[in-house]
């Protein structure tokens, strides 16, 4: 068995219709229809051009689709639920109508039923099903969701994170997440989790996680991870957010040999074209 086959064996994620095999990583493409994301944010007052570059990210490979209504970076500002809906609803009815897989990144429970009832896959929660509600809507529905870790809110998370141990604490977090779940009867297939770099945590934190990102296997979910051209990479490198392609590539690669199931990702073509390297090169060991 070869390093990128071994995390995956024997696992799966149900989707609601859509059942996907974890034999291999899975890439999950990036759609931002805010105008304060740090990236793709002309993407916003184009609906057109949203759709166009969906259909772009699945003719160059990816799994499946994450549409965010509301920037979670640092610093971001909320908005209600009613513009997130707003915001998000057109691009997923025509996503759905075409078979594809989205997933909603919002940490809002009404947000969260529409985008169910419209059709949505899979739920991607920052705030991993803590808001009032939002574990029943899940439970009550098919859909896949994914927890992830934060520490604090996306306006002060940056201020200062504190760690005794970031990765026993981030996954003891996350375990009471999945338990959290478990108990409110979403089956363990539907669960997946995500660290959260960059999410109350500084560079070393990330890099630790990263190094040790294996540990958060014994947890027994699909474990994604998003890196893309987060502001580590560029603390690392130096290089401005349009310039981190070939760092959120080498992310991805370390993450999918750290044991990642699925990865989060603005440059899917250049992501699919690496992991296909790798593996070639693991099928013949």
């Amino acid at each position: 068995m070869h390093a990128l086959e071994f995390w995956a064996f024997m696992m799966f994620l149900q989707c609601g219709q859509f059942k996907f095999s974890l034999e291999r990583p899975l890439i999950m493409g990036i759609l931002n229809i805010t105008p304060d994301s740090f990236s793709q944010d002309g993407l916003y007052a184009k609906p057109d051009a949203a759709f166009d570059y969906a259909m772009q990210l699945m003719e160059d490979g990816a799994d499946l689709l994450d549409i965010g209504g509301e920037s979670t970076r640092p610093g971001a500002t909320p908005v209600s639920a009613d513009e997130e809906i707003a915001r998000v609803m057109p691009i997923l009815e025509l996503l759905v109508s075409r078979n594809i897989p989205v997933s909603i990144d919002t940490q809002k429970p009404v947000v969260m039923h529409a985008a169910i009832q419209a059709g949505a896959a899979m739920i991607n929660d920052v705030n991993a099903l803590q808001a009032e509600g939002a574990l029943g809507i899940i439970a009550d529905s098919s859909v896949a969701v994914c927890l992830m870790h934060k520490q604090g809110k996306p306006q002060t998370m940056q201020m200062a994170p504190q760690y005794q141990d970031v990765v026993s604490e981030v996954a003891m977090s996350l375990r009471s997440c999945i338990n959290r779940a478990l108990e409110a009867n979403i089956e363990l297939d539907r669960i997946a989790i995500d660290p959260g770099f960059g999410f109350g945590k500084s560079i070393e934190h990330n890099l630790d996680m990263l190094a040790h990102l294996s540990d958060f296997k014994a947890l027994g979910v699909p474990l994604l991870v998003g890196l893309s051209r987060k502001s580590m990479l560029g603390q690392i490198t130096g290089r401005s957010v349009d310039e981190r392609l070939s760092a959120s590539v080498a992310a991805a690669i370390l993450s999918v040999m750290r044991g990642a199931n699925i990865v989060r990702v603005h440059d899917v073509k250049a992501t699919k074209d690496a992991l296909a390297v790798v593996r070639a090169v693991e099928g013949a060991l």
